[in-house]
Order: structure tokens, then C-alpha cells, then sequence
């Protein structure tokens, strides 16, 4: 479902891989009866309609039910508990000329970047809270 990187794309204002994410939310926040159900009819198929209508926007994420907002919420958490550092370290890093002068140029490549995806994953839980 989720492709060979095994992640979803966040950008700042909507998911940039909603497909294989409301696919994924709705296929693990199904009860096993649910799924075997949505299975047996072929349900993978059925929903390309609903699919296409729905963009997943930051309003729909704060919008989408428990179950799925607590299984995102919870994702995150282990997405930024994968990194070194936390955001405020981060922050403080770039605000800190001397210490951000000392870094290569391609470690301050990263340090935007990893900077940019914590603050995305930051705004994602503030939506699914």
C-alpha cells in the first residue's frame, strides 16, 4: 500500500501521497471483521470514486476520525523519536551563527532539511491532536 519507500509525503498544506494514506488509515483502523468483509467484496476496487473526490488538506486531517488521528498521532511520535536531535536543538542550531558557520555547507544542507521535516511532523501533530 505504501510503495517501496515505505513513508507518505507530508507537505505543508496537504499530503502529497493521500492516496496511500487514507488507504492505509482505512485498512488498519478496520476491525478484523471489517477488513475481512471489505476484502471479500473487493472493496480495494470500490472506493477509487470516494478516493479521488477526498484530498487529504491539513482541514481533512484534523477532521478524520479518532481511531485514525490517534494511529497518525502516534506514527509521528515514532518518526521523530527516530532523529538525534529534537526540533528546539535543531532551532537553536540555526540560530546560533558561530555553531551553524562551523558546519560544512552539506551539513547545513541537512540540517535545513531534517529541520524542515520536524517542523511538518510538528504541524501534523497539531492537526491530529
Amino acid at each position: 500500500m505504501v510503495g517501496e519507500e515505505g513513508a507518505f509525503v507530508l507537505g505543508w498544506d496537504e499530503v502529497l501521497t493521500e492516496e496511500e494514506l487514507s488507504m492505509t488509515l482505512k485498512v488498519l483502523c478496520m476491525s478484523e471483521e471489517e477488513f475481512k468483509v471489505y476484502k471479500e467484496q473487493d472493496g480495494w476496487e470500490d472506493d477509487s470514486e470516494e478516493e479521488e473526490n477526498s484530498t487529504l488538506s491539513n482541514e481533512a486531517l484534523s477532521r478524520l476520525k479518532t481511531p485514525c488521528k490517534k494511529l497518525l498521532y502516534d506514527s509521528v511520535l515514532l518518526t521523530l523519536e527516530s532523529y538525534r536531535a529534537d526540533l528546539k536543538a535543531e532551532q537553536d542550531l540555526l540560530n546560533n551563527k558561530e555553531a551553524y558557520m562551523k558546519l560544512s555547507r552539506r551539513e547545513q544542507q541537512a540540517l535545513h532539511v531534517r529541520y524542515g521535516q520536524k517542523r511538518i511532523l510538528h504541524q501534523l501533530l497539531e492537526l491530529v491532536k
